[in-house]
């Protein structure tokens, strides 16, 4: 079909892109993650998100950079291989689709599992197929609806969260908390044990590099996408620390009966059963968001890699010609649902960190070569672009060494296959590996119209 649209359409607003990064990441996550942060940190849980703020916002800072420079909606893929070249940008691309190719099924899975939990007469599978159902649906009908929704469910999910949070404060006033300061730091810390309890919450954090998918479809994107993911970053662990914070007054220390669903008896305790039920179920709705905002940038970069030629591209490079969209892109991560439908959430998460934190280090490389190769000077220069990119990419590697002995070996293999795709793609190198052109007239030319 001719007459179709020759590339993204940036329309989308700072705020828009924000609300996408913050859905992303889940602003109810911190409900469900306080109890293992609790735990793990002797009852210093907002000193864990705070020093997981600090952590992953030295790998924001070198996304924020690399999009300033490279607004390509291919992200890390697309930043390595014009650092670090064509070869090794198809490998940290190939490894990125790890992540993103598995992730939304993940997000559809946890869905379905605490739907499932709630209204156990429809089993998982058939809330799995409605999830992806309904977020394929919308993100194939065009990004401006894709953008309305997403606001609405970002800001239910915040509100339910605040909510929450307010009830916390409600059940303090009668209930003083013997020390405001040991949710801070108390007698049963440790460096140790923080830390730990840091890289645990920094889980909580994956997706803020999702909106630099958007680069090519926001107004401004040297300016918008950099200050996104930051916003992203800041904006995610202040709400983070803070409701942990009054949780962790609430219950003191880091004893529980279960852990993993302190939360929700959180929720009863300051509200009561039917609060805890309703704000439950609402949480879940609201968590549709996450489905969308990852299902939209997933297909972002499976259409980047398309363009280029990386991947079949008269598929994965098509734009449908009415709403602008990569149509075929958005179906294919909408049928990973089914590869979910026989796993555990334990084995479906074990597949996308591995190529997140790879990735995360491959961009803070990306920074310390591009300053390298462009002589950058200044004592400034030197901490922004060698020092603080360096400190991101040891915590990101260290942060791969917490993964489990699954997931290591599950992306290693994905990882060989990438190596032996590749040899395929170049025979053996003796051809190019297939270059992304930052040429207008040339991306015009090589788009292919669903």
């Amino acid at each position: 079909m001719t007459g179709g649209p020759t590339g993204l359409n940036g329309r989308l607003s700072l705020t828009s892109v924000v609300a996408f990064g913050i859905s992303y990441m889940a602003p109810s996550l911190v409900m469900v993650m306080f109890g293992v942060v609790a735990a793990t940190s002797a009852g210093t849980a907002p000193t864990a998100f705070l020093l997981a703020t600090a952590a992953m916002s030295l790998t924001a800072l070198s996304y924020a950079k690399m999009a300033r420079r490279y607004p390509a909606s291919g992200s890390a893929y697309a930043y390595a291989r014009k650092t670090l070249g064509a070869p090794a940008g198809f490998l940290v691309g190939w490894v990125v689709l790890l992540d993103y190719l598995f992730l939304p099924m993940v997000a559809w899975l946890v869905q379905a599992v605490y739907l499932n939990a709630q209204f156990p007469a429809v089993p998982v599978w058939a809330w799995m197929l409605l999830n992806a159902g309904l977020t394929t649906l919308v993100n194939v009908i065009g990004l401006a609806l894709t953008d309305r929704v997403n606001k609405a469910l970002t800001g239910a999910a915040v509100l339910i969260v605040l909510l929450f949070a307010g009830y916390c404060l409600t059940y303090l006033a009668g209930h003083p908390p013997a020390s405001t300061t040991a949710p801070l730091w108390n007698a049963d810390s440790t460096a140790l044990g923080v830390s730990a309890a840091a890289a645990v919450a920094a889980y909580s954090y994956l997706g803020f590099d999702a909106v630099t998918t958007l680069s090519e479809e926001a107004r401004d994107p040297r300016r918008n996408i950099p200050l996104a993911v930051v916003l992203v970053v800041a904006l995610g662990g202040l709400l983070f620390a803070s409701v942990a914070y009054v949780m962790q007054l609430v219950h003191p220390g880091g004893e529980f009966d279960a852990s993993d669903i302190a939360g929700y008896t959180m929720s009863v305790q300051v509200g009561g059963q039917v609060f805890a039920d309703w704000t439950n179920l609402a949480g879940i709705v609201a968590g549709f968001g996450s489905g969308l905002a990852v299902q939209l940038s997933s297909s972002r970069l499976l259409y980047t890699m398309g363009r280029d030629g990386v991947l079949p591209k008269r598929f994965f490079g098509a734009l449908n010609a009415r709403t602008g969209t990569p149509v075929y892109c958005v179906l294919l991560t909408g049928t990973m649902c089914f590869a979910g439908l026989g796993l555990t959430l334990e084995t479906a998460t074990s597949f996308i960190n591995f190529g997140a934190f790879l990735a995360f280090t491959a961009v803070n490389i990306c920074v310390v070569v591009h300053y390298a190769r462009n002589r950058g000077s200044g004592r400034g220069a030197v901490l922004g672009h060698v020092v603080i990119p360096v400190l991101g990419a040891c915590v990101t590697l260290y942060l791969m060494t917490q993964l489990s002995g699954r997931a290591l070996l599950i992306g290693c293999c994905w990882l060989a296959a990438g190596i032996a795709y590749l040899l395929w793609l170049t025979r053996g190198f003796t051809r190019p590996t297939p270059e992304l052109t930052m040429d207008e007239e040339r991306r015009r030319a090589d788009t292919v119209r669903a």
